[in-house]
């Protein structure tokens, strides 16, 4: 596991698992995707993040173009020390319900987990979100018997809400992943015209 590894960083190694390219491509992709819904992405942060990766030896230069009056571009690509990066921090941060932001960019990057992987993993955080659903509800129902005002205990209760609904979404999520209802994994992903189409904005 790389120190130091951010939700960002963690987003740009798994772009380049699915090519080669450069940062303003990656930037142009993840605001595509609506993915700066997840993490604030700017321009700045996006080419920080790219050094530092390239300094811990997760990506790499494949080469330098310009096309008429546009800044000279450099290509990266993910070298394998990169890629192993990716698997380790989503399979750290996935079982996790302690840091928000982490969870929602481990999920959104576990089809770079095999199937089995994921499910166990998930599976993992479904436990973890039981024993926290059940310390809300108790602690709620332990409240009311003592006359807590109830004006102090929304935020208890949203949080109860939230952590019920997650549950209920995740079970259903695990459904699918013991099925074939949904496909999974790095390679199943089918090479469509929209995805083309959307790469291809993104380089221009």
């Amino acid at each position: 596991m790389v120190a130091g590894l951010t939700p960002l960083g963690v987003m740009v190694l798994a772009l380049l698992r699915e090519s080669d390219m450069h940062p303003y491509e990656m930037v142009r992709l993840l605001r595509a995707r609506h993915d700066d819904r997840l993490i604030t992405v700017t321009n700045g942060t996006l080419y920080h993040t790219v050094a530092r990766l390239q300094r811990a030896g997760l990506l790499d230069e494949v080469g330098t173009d310009r096309e008429g009056n546009r800044p000279e571009r450099t290509t990266y690509t993910l070298t394998d020390a990169g890629g192993e990066a990716v698997v380790a921090w989503v399979r750290r941060a996935l079982p996790r319900i302690d840091r928000e932001t982490d969870a929602r960019v481990a999920l959104a990057e576990s089809h770079n987990l095999d199937r089995d992987d994921a499910v166990a993993l998930l599976q993992e955080r479904r436990e973890a979100l039981v024993a926290s659903y059940a310390l809300h509800h108790d602690g709620l129902a332990a409240a009311r018997t003592k006359g807590v005002p109830p004006q102090v205990l929304v935020e208890i209760e949203r949080q109860e809400a939230l952590l019920d609904a997650e549950l209920r979404w995740l079970d259903t999520l695990l459904t699918r992943l013991d099925g074939d209802e949904l496909r999974w994994g790095p390679d199943a992903f089918d090479d469509t015209d929209r995805y083309r189409a959307q790469r291809k904005a993104a380089q221009q």
